[in-house]
């Protein structure tokens, strides 16, 4: 089987148009004996962590990378009164941590400064951050195949020397690719030419956007389910065949015979590509204590204050206990992090915002009672402070914190204006296509009368984690399946679709509050409201070492 590395691929968090599962598409590609494989979603790294995991797991070498969009213009140009403006594709590929940090900062400045419609990065961020990565031209909606297509080979040279001067000549490849379109044809018989002028290397990708060829139906589904229109309309985004899938070495060894390096060229950029995260740091903010004390210090003060308010004195089994969680706490690294919560709920109440009196198992400490964050007394309760906070089990603290809900954001703000709007962020969630749902989605794009479907889908037990497999073996709707193929269709589609990621949205409670700006670490978003919005979800954030906050809006404290 021919040695192959797709450098070019499209996972379910290409929410418009891809619906390659991450276990599904590591585990092909395993199969088909490649090495490697890389993630390239369209202007987002949603989905990095958990690829970077998936393909740890099942011993395959992760690449994580991107397609940016760029933009001709300024990313920071709004122009008014034209038609959208038609992006060029870009694949950026990560090939050391460095190059990592760099991809961050391409797609979270692209994602706020360069949005418009879509995330825009321009050359002069592709410029500033070009340090460890590799780039390969991209489709035929890359800059560079684009020129091709208009006859406009002076703009191809000037293109490519931009290139060539920005990430250098071994770092710089000409992409090919071949499902069946004349448009490619044209670009690649003229992109070989340009490599040997320019002394560049090709490489051969396929665009896939699904596992396997089988899929392609499915996919066109959610490309009907995304863009709101029907699979009868003529007159609407659709891909041109079924070639766009995880294809094998010898498939793309067959397309790609003729062309010197091209399949060669995917082991060497994948080989060179070496990204490793740690996930045993942290990364918490520092809390501004005055002026002689630190944070271990100051932490035991604010405590002692108030042990006269809560306890009257101070007993044996108070101090022992308080002397052990602060030890703990001091031992784990924690002290900044329990002064920041003390900081914006002394605020809240300060400022007429309305906190609960705690959740969870912060109940049980001392600390965490004497500072005022909890309510409750966990030695009049004998609450154990080792489920909150366990030398043994090193993971981050977790306070959840309940607000009045109309008055949450101005909690959310104070901290925002104290630790800098780069250094605060709201983080995403992932709305997914549950079973009801993607059976009314999939109705509507097979134009199913709406009544019958909204039958079909009230057959489906309404019961937590069900699925269409479970809702297929009870009798009424497993004999509706086998005796009508409208039905058998829906399902079939309704089966491929079910559980895919389907839209982004924010986290109903979840702030993370970083030491250093947040796109050092981790890529970020416009919010829907205001602020930013981390594009990794709650746990990938934790497991990166950063410090997420739940601010929980409570309806019944309103």
């Amino acid at each position: 089987m021919q040695p192959f590395v797709h450098l070019h691929s499209h996972t379910e968090f290409s929410l418009l148009d891809g619906i390659s599962r991450l276990p599904d598409m590591v585990r092909r590609a395993k199969e088909l004996n490649q090495p490697a494989l890389a993630i390239t979603d369209h202007g987002n790294m949603y989905a990095a962590i958990y690829f970077y995991k998936e393909c740890m797991a099942q011993g395959i070498k992760p690449i994580i990378g991107c397609e940016v969009y760029v933009t001709e213009n300024s990313r920071f140009d709004r122009p008014e009164g034209r038609s959208r403006e038609r992006l060029k594709h870009l694949i950026l590929l990560a090939e050391t941590m460095e190059g990592y940090r760099n991809l961050v900062k391409i797609v979270s400045k692209a994602s706020t400064e360069g949005m418009l419609y879509r995330p825009r990065a321009d050359r002069d961020l592709l410029r500033q951050y070009s340090k460890g990565i590799i780039a390969l031209s991209a489709c035929i909606q890359g800059e560079i195949p684009q020129y091709i297509l208009q006859d406009n080979m002076e703009g191809a040279k000037r293109s490519i020397e931009w290139y060539i001067e920005t990430y250098g000549k071994d770092n710089f490849f000409l992409e090919i690719q071949n499902h069946g379109l004349p448009e490619e044809a044209k670009a690649q018989e003229e992109l070989i030419k340009l490599s040997k002028e320019y002394g560049l290397g090709i490489v051969a990708s396929n665009d896939f956007h699904y596992v396997l060829k089988e899929d392609a139906d499915a996919q066109d589904i959610k490309v009907c389910i995304s863009t709101g229109r029907r699979r009868a309309e003529v007159d609407r985004l659709k891909f041109p065949n079924d070639e766009f899938y995880l294809k094998s070495g010898d498939e793309m060894a067959q397309l790609f015979s003729h062309i010197p390096g091209a399949i060669e060229n995917t082991l060497k950029i994948a080989e060179r590509c070496n990204v490793e995260f740690n996930f045993d740091e942290h990364h918490l903010p520092h809390f501004d204590v005055p002026e002689g004390e630190t944070s271990k210090t100051y932490l035991r003060k604010v405590c002692e204050q108030e042990i006269p308010r809560l306890y009257g004195e101070t007993s044996e089994e108070l101090q022992k206990r308080l002397d052990y969680e602060l030890d703990v706490i001091g031992t784990m690294g924690f002290e900044d992090y329990f002064l920041i919560v003390w900081d914006y709920v002394r605020y809240a109440r300060e400022h007429d915002i309305l906190v609960g009196p705690g959740r969870g198992s912060a109940a049980g400490s001392v600390v965490a009672y004497l500072l005022g964050i909890t309510g409750l007394d966990p030695l009049k309760y004998d609450l154990l402070f080792e489920r909150f906070l366990n030398p043994e089990r090193v993971s981050m603290p977790d306070i959840d914190i309940d607000f009045c809900y109309e008055k949450r954001g101005q909690a959310i703000e104070y901290v925002t204006r104290k630790y800098g709007q780069e250094r605060v962020s709201q983080i995403i969630t992932f709305g997914t296509e549950a079973a009801r749902a993607v059976i009314r989605d999939v109705g509507r794009v097979l134009d199913l009368p709406l009544a019958e479907v909204n039958r079909i889908a009230k057959m489906i037990p309404n019961e937590l984690g069900i699925t269409l497999d479970k809702a297929l073996q009870g009798k009424e709707l497993k004999a509706l399946y086998e005796a009508d193929p409208n039905v058998k269709e829906l399902f079939d589609f309704g089966k491929k679709l079910e559980g895919i990621a389907r839209n982004s949205s924010t986290h109903a409670a979840g702030v993370v509050i970083s030491a250093d700006p947040l796109d050092d670490h981790v890529p970020v978003q416009n919010a829907n409201d205001e602020g930013f919005v981390t594009q990794y979800d709650k746990d990938n954030i934790e497991e990166l070492g950063l410090l997420k906050m739940d601010f929980l809006g409570l309806r019944t404290l309103t």
